[in-house]
């Protein structure tokens, strides 16, 4: 079968493209054609025997104009090939011509109606712009799920938002996004090694902390709470009000920012338990990764994704503003190394149902079937 990929990026360092690179992979393992139609592609898939079509954008900023641009090209070559392939399998608001599969990661029909969308809390220039981006995005989206046959959900909570902005339910499928069970796995790490406090517990959050759409605010607040409990924070700090949040509430010796990582594999083999009660996500990987890692997690229902979770492997707010019901959820795994052995158990066991090769194995069967 000769398959066409249309996604932005296919490379690791991406939330969404590291999702697109596994599937591209296991199709060519299972010895299917593919082409990728994007701006940037893992070495690695070329090498392995996919074709790469390098869509050039001449516009790198505004996201905005660079989307609106590379749905265009990408519509170009589509049609400049139509018939060329068995199956196209496309990204959100990657193209708008028909196509078989279509994986969706973000909903902007659901994100501008979000409390904490950035348009909500503050006025200005980059107030507007995010606006513009994710009301421009909403409508463009409808328009690429209208072309695709099947439209591929991450969690249940965003199968009921694309059903919200008018995806009929029987064209959507759920597929869980994957895990690397090798690079994932329970162990121990050297904390001073990896710059981490000796103290225990030990926790970590993971994520964007620029913005508040993570949550880290409220995990502050609820620390003030637990005075036993130290916090590794992952995440790029320029532009983050968050280290100034801490020194503010008196937790400055408590929590440690270790910027952007990329080896949060080895981060999560050195901590107690996870933290991630965010706001709004699709299919979080960090989550994912992080019960492969054998990690208790703590985490809210708006977390997409943390419906394969279990009273078990961790604990699931149902607010994530709850500040009394998060500090609840953390002091139970930060005052009872029982517990966190317990939880880690079964958040290891849960984990190994989603292997990458399992995720792409769901979305190859979705292909086939779509081509009946």
């Amino acid at each position: 079968m000769k398959i066409l990929v249309v996604a932005h990026n296919l490379v690791r360092g991406d939330g969404q493209g590291r999702i697109n690179l596994e599937m591209v992979r296991h199709f060519l393992s299972k010895g299917h054609a593919v082409t990728m139609l994007s701006k940037t592609a893992q070495p690695e898939l070329v090498e392995a025997g996919a074709k790469w079509v390098d869509i050039k954008v001449p516009v790198r900023k505004p996201n905005l104009i660079n989307g609106i641009l590379f749905a265009r090209k990408a519509d170009r070559f589509i049609k400049q090939t139509a018939g060329q392939f068995d199956a196209i399998v496309g990204n959100g608001y990657s193209q708008t011509l028909p196509h078989h599969v279509n994986d969706c990661q973000f909903v902007h029909g659901a994100w501008i109606h979000s409390p904490v969308h950035v348009a909500k809390l503050s006025r200005g220039p980059k107030s507007w712009y995010q606006w513009l981006y994710t009301t421009h995005n909403a409508k463009a989206e409808k328009r690429a799920y209208r072309a695709a046959k099947f439209v591929v959900a991450p969690s249940q909570k965003i199968r009921s938002e694309l059903m919200s902005i008018g995806v009929p339910d029987e064209k959507i499928r759920v597929i869980y996004n994957g895990v690397d069970l090798n690079e994932f796995h329970p162990g121990t790490e050297s904390r001073a090694e990896l710059g981490l406090p000796a103290a225990s517990p030990l926790a970590l959050f993971v994520g964007d902390i620029r913005s508040p759409r993570k949550n880290l605010d409220s995990v502050l607040k609820a620390m003030v709470n637990v005075p036993s409990l130290h916090l590794a924070v992952g995440g790029a700090p320029d532009g983050s009000p968050f280290p100034e949040m801490a020194r503010r509430l008196g937790l400055s010796d408590r929590v440690t920012f270790l910027g952007f990582r990329k080896d949060i594999g080895k981060v999560m083999r050195a901590v107690d338990f996870f933290i991630f009660p965010s706001r709004y996500e699709a299919g979080t990987l960090v989550l994912i990764e992080a019960l492969a890692s054998g990690l208790p997690a703590v985490t809210a229902r708006t977390a997409g994704g943390c419906e394969i979770m279990n009273e078990q492997a961790g604990r699931i707010i149902e607010d994530p503003d709850d500040v009394p019901a998060l500090t609840a959820a953390i002091t139970h795994f930060a005052s009872s190394e029982s517990a966190r052995r317990a939880a880690s158990i079964e958040a290891r066991r849960i984990a190994e149902q989603y292997s990458w090769t399992t995720m792409g194995q769901a979305y190859l069967d979705l292909v086939e079937e779509s081509r009946r």
